[in-house]
């Protein structure tokens, strides 16, 4: 019989407070939405299945986003992609504390503020995965109008996303 253990549900606690923070990193790693959410459930049941070798006083988030890495690593090489070597890099660079819900709900409405072909253009690049090459093709544009296209995009967004984070800003 699997009983779950007090500490175990500490764990899983820490995952749900957290796990705004790891659907951001999972979403940085994959660019994939439906791929960031399978992470997020394999993640969740590979710290619950690990949560008796999780110390409460380190650093959940760091533990937790290891696992979430190996797991996109094991789909990877489940479905014969090639690992990229940046990905342990990007992991790297990523700070724990810049994804929160705020962030993402301001991200969300941001997307949805941008003018109708600048979201078309970030959405079949961030969600649907397409090289620039791709959307140049399906929108019959060249490919360095998509690249300064999403540059733009990309600025109007951070700069979107900082007024609404301002203190006192009314989203």
């Amino acid at each position: 019989m699997n009983e779950i253990t007090e500490h175990t549900l500490k764990v899983q606690q820490l995952f749900v407070q957290y796990q705004s923070q790891l659907k951001a990193f999972a979403l940085v790693l994959t660019t994939d939405f439906v791929q960031a959410d399978d992470l997020i459930q394999e993640t969740f049941l590979t710290v619950t299945k690990k949560a008796h070798e999780f110390d409460l006083n380190s650093n959940f988030l760091a533990w937790s986003r290891a696992i979430l890495r190996f797991k996109l690593l094991e789909s990877r090489r489940a479905s014969g992609i090639q690992t990229v070597d940046f990905l342990d890099s990007l992991a790297m660079s990523c700070p724990e504390d810049w994804a929160n819900n705020d962030r993402l709900e301001s991200l969300t409405h941001c997307i949805e503020g941008l003018a109708p072909k600048a979201r078309e253009i970030v959405l079949l690049r961030y969600q649907r995965e397409h090289s620039p090459a791709q959307i140049a093709e399906l929108l019959s544009r060249t490919v360095n109008s998509i690249n300064v296209a999403l540059s733009k995009a990309r600025l109007s967004l951070r700069e979107c996303i900082d007024r609404q984070l301002q203190p006192g800003s009314s989203q």
